[in-house]
């Protein structure tokens, strides 16, 4: 089965995207089933992951609809307040629904840096272990260290770095983050989404710009723990849909059948859907 582990949906109207404005552009508009249905039936993908872009209970309520009436949607992975005192029942609540496979701060935008190593979150991840739920890493490299911190505290907790921890492939200055991606790479219940890549290389990008990146993510983590997403639909700013499956199935050319499979499907059935105790 080929999955698409991180793709979004958002209407306007809701008024809770903080970050999603005209400036843009091609993304500034709602985006639902109708839009992505065509695009998976082209490129063969069965199932995705449905990912949060706002930082309300009320997104995620919304998203769960969503999937609750769309057949491709496998899973949600939503949000709540990790610092609300609530936060264990909170999390057990919005566990109650099979459809929520995991949960998503949006640390890349928060004001401390360091958020993530507060001792003060520990209810929330050890919700998220007894519910089966998924940590989804929304990071930047200056998050990696804080990151560390948590996987050293919660070992049993089942997370995915997203895009990569969001290399800065446009100035291709990737030294700090191989040190730290390769730090993360030692903890063997972590995996990484193949994803976000084209966004952060910016409109210029060819397979060379992203090489580097694939290369030291293959070489540390391995094809057993590297899951594709699109990141749709902002991918779009960058690339078509298409282009971006065509880039990454042209990275992954090399690696035998089955270890393809396992990145564009695999891995993601094994990390949101059998975590839940769902196929």
């Amino acid at each position: 089965m080929r999955i698409d582990a991180h793709q979004h949906f958002w209407s306007l109207a809701r008024g809770d995207y903080g970050w999603l404005t005209p400036a843009l552009g091609l993304i500034y508009r709602d985006f639902g089933p109708d839009d992505l249905a065509p695009l998976l039936a082209e490129q063969a993908i069965e199932r995705t992951i449905l990912v949060q872009a706002a930082p309300t209970e009320a997104e995620t309520a919304y998203l769960l609809d969503i999937a609750a009436k769309t057949p491709f949607a496998a899973g949600v992975v939503g949000w709540t307040d990790f610092d609300a005192p609530d936060v264990a029942e909170r999390i057990g609540a919005l566990a109650a629904d099979p459809l929520l496979v995991g949960l998503r701060p949006m640390v890349q935008d928060l004001a401390d840096d360091n958020w993530l190593a507060r001792p003060a979150l520990a209810p929330a991840f050890n919700a998220m272990i007894t519910h089966g739920l998924v940590f989804d890493a929304l990071l930047k490299p200056r998050h990696i260290a804080p990151m560390l911190t948590v996987l050293e505290r919660h070992p049993d907790l089942a997370c995915v770095i997203d895009h990569g921890a969001k290399p800065d492939l446009v100035t291709g200055d990737l030294a700090a983050w191989r040190d730290g991606m390769s730090a993360l790479a030692a903890h063997p219940r972590l995996t990484c989404k193949l994803s976000g890549l084209v966004t952060e290389a910016g409109p210029d990008w060819t397979l060379e710009t992203l090489r580097p990146v694939v290369e030291h993510l293959l070489a540390t983590f391995g094809p057993e723990r590297l899951i594709f997403g699109s990141d749709w639909p902002v991918v779009t700013l960058h690339a078509s849909y298409a282009q971006w499956i065509e880039a990454a199935e042209a990275l992954l050319f090399d690696l035998p059948e089955a270890q393809r499979a396992a990145v564009f499907g695999g891995n993601a059935q094994k990390l949101y859907l059998s975590q839940r105790g769902r196929q």
